[in-house]
């Protein structure tokens, strides 16, 4: 079992910077790619960013690349999005998951967070 708590959203203006925090629980982390999702009202859920368990690859969804960075901290069972650049298009529910299988389709993912808010203003 992996628990997931997201944390760092917010309201920041376009072209600002936010850093998501996920907290992961659970001795079978490290054994897990991790990934990011975002759900904006009205829109299917969206692939931002993975890391493997290794940390030695790393994935990003076309509309991030170049502003997002994915990273995670082994010692403190956390995984990292630095978003910077932001965008009003940017606006969404930013989930933390977890997988072991294809790290850029959800229904791969086996664990949750619950989501934390980002709202990027004009």
């Amino acid at each position: 079992q992996v628990q997931l708590v997201e944390s760092g959203g917010g309201l920041v203006q376009a072209g600002g910077s936010l850093r998501l925090s996920c907290a992961a629980s659970g001795r079978t982390f490290n054994i897990y790619d991790m990934g990011w999702f975002r759900q904006a009202p009205g829109k299917e859920r969206e692939f931002v960013a993975a890391i493997s368990w290794s940390g030695g690859r790393l994935y990003y969804g076309d509309s991030v690349k170049g502003r997002f960075t994915i990273s995670r901290d082994y010692a403190k069972n956390t995984v990292l999005l630095q978003m910077n650049s932001l965008k009003p298009e940017d606006t969404a529910v930013y989930y933390c998951a977890a997988t072991r299988g294809v790290v850029t389709q959800y229904s791969t993912y086996d664990y949750w967070g619950q989501g934390t808010q980002v709202t990027v203003s004009s």
